[in-house]
């Protein structure tokens, strides 16, 4: 053998030996790449105003709960106030349901001599206070407001701190039925007078996506026959602009056919919640889109 071929040998053998011996490359393992997860839209509901018609609320209520839709912020008008603070001291739609059909009108009627309304509101304002459990608005389950009108200045109130029951009451105030709510030395009436539907509010209060619920009609096809319906669809005629503008607004407006039913048919609110139920049924792929294409601002 050729010493040049030897020495080439040895020093294969070398680097083949240095390669038995040498320890292998530490790898690190994998490590998972912590990634925040996309903050969720805060789902607001606005409830609008409508007397009776306002048992269809409570539908809606059922509907979202049934397809898993957290509300975030509750806002109400009226009869949207009633149920709305109901629903944001933390009853369920099936609760609303059951005290619906177990609520008699008288329980929140109380008639008076007819000087400055027909009803005081305070048996309204106690049963909203019991049902509480005497919270204040701020204290409730979710973030609520009632909307009022100032009976001096005419300006729009938004109620989000205080006496519940008496928001509720000033909230529902329908001139000519009930008393007007003196609060701090100011007269209220209903919010319909100035917020129908309260879509702006629900922005205000930090919705991403506001839900409203729109239960009045058109005036031409409201059935008007007592005199709460007059008073109702005087103040409906005077709202629809108002109402139009603040719709405009909302992502997505749930609107149950109630337009035949007449603000004091009390009797009919089975009827008024399977409509809520429909009537959100029909546009839960609008919700659905909605929620899925929100972003966050930069």
């Amino acid at each position: 053998m050729s010493t040049r071929r030897f020495f080439a040998l040895f020093v294969s053998g070398l680097l083949l030996a240095g390669c038995a011996t040498e320890p292998p490359p530490k790898i690190e393992p994998p490590k998972p790449v912590a990634t925040k997860p996309l903050p969720k839209p805060k789902i607001a509901l606005a409830l609008g105003g409508g007397a009776a018609k306002g048992f269809s609320h409570v539908g809606v209520i059922k509907a979202l709960e049934a397809q898993g839709i957290n509300v975030d912020i509750v806002v109400g008008t009226s009869a949207g106030s009633v149920v709305g603070s109901l629903y944001a001291a933390g009853y369920s739609g099936f609760d609303l349901q059951k005290m619906a059909m177990q609520l008699e009108q008288d329980s929140v009627g109380d008639f008076v001599l007819p000087s400055r309304g027909f009803i005081k509101g305070e048996l309204l304002q106690n049963f909203i206070n019991k049902s509480v459990q005497n919270r204040p608005i701020e204290k409730l389950n979710k973030p609520f407001a009632a909307i009022a009108t100032d009976l001096q200045s005419g300006e729009r109130m938004v109620f989000r701190r205080g006496n519940t029951g008496m928001a509720v009451r000033a909230s529902s105030s329908v001139p000519g039925v009930f008393r007007p709510v003196n609060i701090n030395g100011r007269d209220y009436v209903d919010g319909g007078l100035t917020s129908p539907v309260p879509v702006a509010a629900a922005r205000e209060m930090g919705g991403d996506v506001v839900i409203a619920v729109d239960i009045s009609s058109k005036p031409e096809y409201t059935k008007v026959e007592g005199t709460l319906d007059i008073l109702l669809q005087t103040a409906n005629i005077m709202g629809q602009r108002i109402s139009e503008y603040e719709l405009a607004g909302a992502d997505v407006v749930v609107r149950p056919k109630v337009l035949q039913m007449g603000s004091a048919e009390f009797e009919k609110k089975h009827e008024a919640i399977l409509e809520g139920e429909k009537a959100l049924q029909a546009v839960l792929p609008a919700i659905r889109s909605k929620i899925a294409a929100w972003r966050p601002k930069e």
